[in-house]
Order: C-alpha cells, then structure tokens, then sequence
C-alpha cells in the first residue's frame, strides 16, 4: 500500500513540472537559442564583409582600367614667320640608256661622274648577227636590182614585138606584170637593208643630251640585249643633267594661294649650312593630291658648279610670309586614322575628345597646327592607337606619373 502511495505522489510531481528533470531543460534551451543567434550574425557579418571586399575589388579594377596618360598644350607662334617647307631635288633631266640591238660589249668610253656632251660616244656594241644580216639583205638585194633588170629588158623587147605582131598582147601584159613584181622585190630588199643599217648603227650608243652619268651597269663583254625587256634587261647607263635642278616641294593645302610661277625660293642644305641656292617656282600641279591635301610644287635651281646633288633632302624657304593663328606641337601627339590626323584632347570630364587637326609645315621634331584645337586644350602625348572617343581618362600628374589629377 505504501508503494502504491509512492509511485501515486512522484506522478504527480512530473504531471505538476515541479519535478527535478522539468527545471533542467529550460536554461539548455536557452543557451542553444543564444548560440544560434550569435552563428546567424558571424554568418551575416561574414556575408557582408565578403561583399564589401567583392564590391571593393570590383571598384579597384574599374578604377585600374581607366589609363592614365600625359598631357601637353599647343605651343602658340604667333609671329609672322618665313615659309619653309621639305623638298626633294632632282635632276632637270634624267634618263636610263637602253641598247637597241644585240650583241656583247666591245668597250665602254665612259664612267660614272663623267660629264658628257650631247652626241658624245658612250659605249661599242659587238654584233655580229646584225653585220652577218645585213651583208646577206644586201646581197638579196643586188640579186632583186639583177632580176629588174633582166625583167626590165625584157618588157622592152616585148614591147617592141608587139608593134610587129610578134607576141601576143597577153605576153606582153604579162612580162609588164613580171617587171612591176620585181620593181616591188627590190623596194623591199633595200628597205630591208636600211632597217639593218639603222640596227647596226645602233651599235654605238651615244648621249643623247650633256649630263653626268650617274650610273653604268655594263662592263666589257657583257651580253647586250636591246630594248627595256623587265628586270632581265637593265639599263646601261644612267644620264642625269643637273643644271638646273628641279626641286619638288608638297605644298599643304592652306598655303596653295600663296604659290605661283615666279615665286622667289631659297633652298638650304644640311651639308652647307651658310649657303643658299635661289631659284623660283617654274610650275604647279595645279591639282590639290587628295591623299595628302598638298599641291606639287616645282622650283627650278640654277646649278652650273655642281655642288647640289640629285636625290638630296632640303628646305626650301618661299618668299612668302605667314601669319594668323597657328601652333606647335610634338609629332609624338598625333594619332593619324583613316578620317585624318587627329589630337586626343581631355575635357573638363576626364573623357576623351578625338579632334581632327590641319597640319601646316613639317618643322622636324613639331609640326604645324593651323586648326582644330585651341591654347588650353589638354593635349595627350604619347597616346596609344586604341583610344576612342568618349573614353574616360586620368591624367597623370607631375610629380607622380601615377597619380591622377583631381578635376
């Protein structure tokens, strides 16, 4: 009865929860709900420091993809300055010598930096072909004269037989027939012998005009073969005449009004520093190129000492002055595309202005600038061929080629 009473009062302590078991399960609870709740916030904290660091690297290599370049300004000339401008000097009259017939060289007269006078002998051809066909037309030649004749005597006789009824008419028309075919024979054979005689002159080559040879390809014994065959068949002299010289100067297009027959020019040459060499503008093209917006222009240079070369470099000073609103810059800021020369100038924004600029004389290391940018224009030098219009730039500063300027 006792036990029954036992078992009855410790279900009722677990029915009532003032049991010993109850009171242990609420603080475990409570520490497992504390501990979840610190894992949910490491585990946000974590997720947003790793999205920071995304959006940090994200921002730096956006911010590292924008180049950083060097500016400059356009240098401003303001004075009215003398018109030079590169050329090129040639020779008044230059031209290559071919042989006109066969055969191997027999000797060469002269050399390279002779001066020859027109008509002078240069070089003797050795053709024996040409001599052994021209003795052989010669001799078809008298043996056509030899059968003119027989046939010449004969239409006469016929002629004369005919009055006594001798012949008949048709002998008589064809003994004519027979003469006029050989009177045509022998037309021919003596043309024949003249183009053979022309052929054979040709055996001695002679300048065709006073010069200075300025090149010679042949030698004694080389074989000769005649015309301009391609690259198989070269030249056997080169003759120039050097005085005058012309010298051949692109005008830009700007500058074209200022060109005409007359025009005093100048010309100054590296090797002669204190000298200069006049002449005048002889001619124009008259046509403006449109591949490089510049009119070909001709200064004819009087040279009787032959201190000027053909094939130099010069600058050419026109008796023209310039003036208006024109500026320098480096060639190392330009960008040349296929719309024309371009400067890629920052803004006020740090983006890119691709503007197309007119270029006046080639002064060297700079070039002129007669239009498209303006003294304050930031200028890039040095500006890579992928810049694009709208691109978004730094500017490098002064003293930290690294670092950008603040706008």
């Amino acid at each position: 009865m006792s036990d029954i009473s036992g078992d009855v009062h410790r279900e009722t302590q677990l029915e009532d929860g003032s049991g010993g078991p109850r009171k242990g399960r609420g603080p475990m609870l409570r520490w497992f709900t504390v501990l979840l709740l610190i894992l949910a916030v490491l585990a946000i904290y974590i997720l947003a420091l790793r999205r920071t660091e995304h959006q940090v690297l994200a921002e730096q290599t956006e911010k590292m993809a924008v180049p950083f370049v060097s500016v400059i300004h356009a240098t401003p000339i303001t004075d009215a300055s003398e018109m030079v401008l590169p050329g090129s000097i040639k020779a008044y009259v230059e031209s290559p010598i071919y042989a006109r017939t066969n055969g191997y060289l027999k000797i060469w007269n002269k050399d390279i930096g002779s001066r020859v006078n027109k008509g002078d002998l240069l070089a003797e051809i050795d053709t024996p072909e040409i001599d052994q066909e021209l003795v052989q037309a010669r001799a078809d030649l008298n043996t056509a004269q030899a059968n003119l004749n027989l046939s010449s005597i004969t239409a006469t006789r016929y002629q004369d037989l005919l009055k006594t009824d001798s012949v008949s008419k048709q002998e008589v028309d064809n003994a004519n027939g027979d003469h006029s075919a050989k009177v045509a024979m022998v037309q021919s054979a003596e043309a024949n012998v003249r183009r053979l005689e022309e052929l054979e002159s040709f055996k001695r080559v002679y300048a065709p005009f006073s010069g200075v040879i300025t090149q010679r390809n042949v030698d004694t014994g080389t074989l000769i073969n005649a015309g301009n065959g391609g690259s198989a068949t070269k030249e056997m002299f080169d003759l120039a005449q050097i005085d005058p010289l012309r010298v051949f100067v692109s005008v830009p297009q700007s500058y074209s009004p200022s060109m005409h027959t007359g025009l005093k020019a100048c010309i100054e040459l590296a090797e002669f520093p204190d000298r200069r060499f006049c002449g005048q503008v002889a001619r124009t093209a008259n046509s403006i190129d449109p591949g490089t917006r510049t009119l070909l222009t001709e200064v004819d240079v009087p040279n009787p000492s032959g201190t000027l070369l053909p094939g130099s470099y010069a600058q050419v000073h026109f008796d023209a002055k310039l003036s208006g609103q024109r500026f320098s810059l480096p060639i190392n800021a330009l960008l040349f595309r296929p719309e024309g020369t371009i400067a890629a100038v920052v803004n006020s924004s740090g983006h890119l202005d691709m503007k197309k600029i007119g270029i006046g004389r080639d002064l060297g290391a700079t070039v002129e600038v007669l239009q498209g940018i303006d003294p304050a224009d930031n200028i890039v030098v040095n500006p890579p061929d992928s810049l694009e219009q709208g691109e978004e730039v730094h500017i490098s500063s002064p003293n930290a080629g690294a670092a950008p300027n603040t706008h």
